[in-house]
């Protein structure tokens, strides 16, 4: 589950996220929608702890993200293909992932059934556009 209690996040004096409180059940597949500068990524970063709310907070499974012992095995994240070869396929992308954190090639076939990308886990993420 992942819950958001009032979070706000401030750049200099333009606020980016302003008091986001949501809630969304373990198993859920969900999205933010808006236009560029709207806050998804600043949200998506207050969550996972990259960045520091003005205030406010966001809770995974009950706990802040840095209270989580193993977070690649409770949460995964992508905010910008970059990080990803452009010639690896989602799928050999996230065995590596997996491979290094201890969980099983199993569940990347189920997480990408889960999400509906399994046709197309053999492609190059390279080929892929960003709303994927």
């Amino acid at each position: 589950m992942i819950k958001s209690d009032g979070l706000t996040k401030a750049f200099g004096s333009k606020t980016v996220v302003d008091s986001l409180s949501f809630e969304v059940a373990s198993g859920v597949v969900t999205g933010f929608l808006g236009p560029n500068g709207a806050g998804k990524s600043t949200t998506m970063r207050l969550i996972m702890g990259l960045d520091l709310p003005n205030s406010g907070g966001a809770l995974l499974n009950g706990k802040r993200i840095n209270e989580i012992a193993s977070p690649m095995r409770e949460v995964g994240v992508l905010l910008d293909a970059g990080y990803v070869h452009p010639t690896r396929t989602a799928r050999n992308h996230l065995w590596a992932l997996a491979a290094s954190n201890s969980i099983p090639k199993s569940r990347v076939e189920e997480v990408l059934s889960m999400v509906g990308l399994t046709e197309v886990a053999g492609k190059r993420v390279g080929n892929f556009s960003l709303g994927m």
